[in-house]
């Protein structure tokens, strides 16, 4: 039968053990403004209405990219998915994180030890505290087999901290891997239509080479009925030339972006190739919702917050420190002198005990990790409200960008209508013989700026919105994250 007092001792025990000294998490605030100062584009209207409902409903789940209706474009995006090195290195940082909390975690059970040893032992005759020569000479075998056993009571919430803020990293990390992958296939799709308008762009200069060319025999066809100077030959040579080096110039830029693209796949450039497909695009209806739901769509977002809850459980941590730290220990096992009575019964030993240790004077050290503990948990939480702060800029950019770059695009549409126009009535004029031929090369000039201006307009349009719906979360949101649950 157990005595009243070890009995009131286990009964301590167990009640402290509950105990957890440190302050309670409470998520931060972040101010969130009731609506976004810049309102989308015409384009997203509804029946006269803004479309603000949530982006979940409308994203695709878990490729996001679909909205934009180009199979060639999701085809690529799968594949980012499954060989993107990147990708691959932020899961694996993940399963590290996973791994932390089971070490951590392993502090919660106690630690058994085996250390079986076999020795010989022969005493020395001139050993200390005998006269030299008195002491007989002795041999004697020595077999141990000892079970040794540690256990920390938990009695502050130190180890259950230790594992909570692991946990929440490893939250982080998970949240920190959607943002690699959000990142990697909005960096894939704007390299996408980068290409497709770099497509674009030599569709228009081949027609503007065949265009020249055809001028270029009309202008020597004049020249050579002495109807026009050889000025004009030389003139129209010129605007073909020029107009072949630009063609020129942009496959560069498509190369590049091709081989962008391959390694975002996991290839080496070498072994990928695109097919020119010049594509009139256009952006898709996005619905951005209202400021509140930003703060639970972006993965960035939500890894600043659990890193602002992994800081609060490192000031409980510190704290922790000030108070006394109970270590349950105890011994057991066999030993003997030969194999024949090692595992005897007679030749058990055990030994078994509390200990109590506390740190008296530490010349202010635990003061110290509860101060940087603090200014830790202070630092994350600017990081956090600077971060939802970014996430909001990003949203108006875009969203401004679009506005502003649809108004552009019809403006500039018009431009390209009235420049060809113009390229035909000069053209004719110069035919008849009305107007010199350096009317002609100033429309042709202007056209084709036109022309390569609408579509670099309609490829900033789409960057745009693949980064409007990068700043939304691509349908991403915080219930997603790994429950503390799964991380064991």
């Amino acid at each position: 039968m157990r005595s009243p007092g070890l009995r009131l001792l286990l009964s301590g025990v167990v009640l402290l053990a509950g105990c957890m000294v440190g302050p309670k998490y409470k998520r931060p605030s972040a101010t969130a403004p009731p609506a976004y100062k810049e309102p989308p584009p015409d384009s997203f209207k509804e029946a006269g209405q803004w479309k603000t409902a949530k982006p979940l409903a409308d994203f695709p789940r878990g490729a996001w990219w679909e909205i934009f209706g180009d199979p060639q474009l999701n085809a690529l995006e799968e594949q980012v998915t499954v060989s993107n090195q990147d990708l691959k290195a932020a899961e694996a940082r993940f399963r590290e994180a996973r791994a932390t909390v089971k070490y951590n975690r392993a502090a919660e059970f106690p630690t058994v030890a085996v250390a079986p040893s076999i020795m010989s032992i022969r005493d020395s005759p001139n050993g200390p505290y005998f006269p030299a020569g008195s002491r007989t000479i002795s041999s004697t075998g020595e077999f141990i087999l000892p079970f040794d056993f540690f256990y920390e009571i938990d009695l502050w919430g130190r180890i259950r901290r230790t594992v909570a803020a692991a946990r929440e990293e490893a939250q982080a990390t998970a949240a920190d891997r959607q943002t690699v992958s959000l990142s990697l296939h909005a960096e894939l799709a704007v390299d996408y239509f980068d290409l497709r308008s770099a497509d674009a762009q030599i569709r228009v200069l081949n027609e503007t080479v065949r265009s020249y060319f055809e001028l270029l025999q009309l202008t020597t066809a004049l020249f050579q009925g002495g109807a026009a100077p050889e000025t004009d030959v030389a003139q129209a040579r010129t605007q073909l030339d020029d107009a072949r080096v630009q063609l020129t110039d942009v496959f560069v830029f498509r190369a590049q972006y091709e081989h962008a693209i391959a390694v975002l796949m996991g290839k080496p450039p070498a072994e990928f190739s695109l097919p020119p497909k010049p594509q009139n695009l256009a952006p898709p209806v996005i619905p951005v919702g209202v400021p509140s739901q930003l703060l639970e769509r972006r993965p960035d977002i939500a890894a600043m917050e659990r890193r602002v809850a992994e800081a609060n459980e490192q000031i409980g941590i510190a704290r922790a420190a000030y108070f006394p730290t109970l270590v349950l220990t105890a011994t057991g096992g066999f030993e003997g002198s030969g194999i024949s009575n090692w595992l005897n019964w007679p030749s058990r030993f055990w030994a078994v005990g509390p200990t109590l240790t506390e740190t008296l004077f530490d010349a202010g050290r635990r003061r110290a990790a509860s101060d940087a503990a603090r200014a830790g948990y202070d630092a994350a939480v600017a990081n956090y409200r600077q971060t939802v702060l970014t996430a909001f800029q990003e949203v108006e950019d875009n969203l401004s960008g679009l506005r502003v770059l649809e108004t552009e695009a019809q403006q500039q549409n018009q431009a390209v209508l009235d420049s060809k126009r113009a390229v035909e009535l000069f053209t004719y004029r110069y035919r008849g013989g009305v107007d010199p031929y350096l009317d002609v090369v100033t429309a042709q000039i202007t056209e084709l700026a036109n022309e390569r201006n609408a579509v670099d307009i309609q490829r900033r349009r789409m960057e745009a919105s693949v980064s409007l719906v990068k700043a939304l979360g691509g349908g991403w949101d915080a219930s997603k994250l790994p429950p503390p649950s799964s991380l064991r």
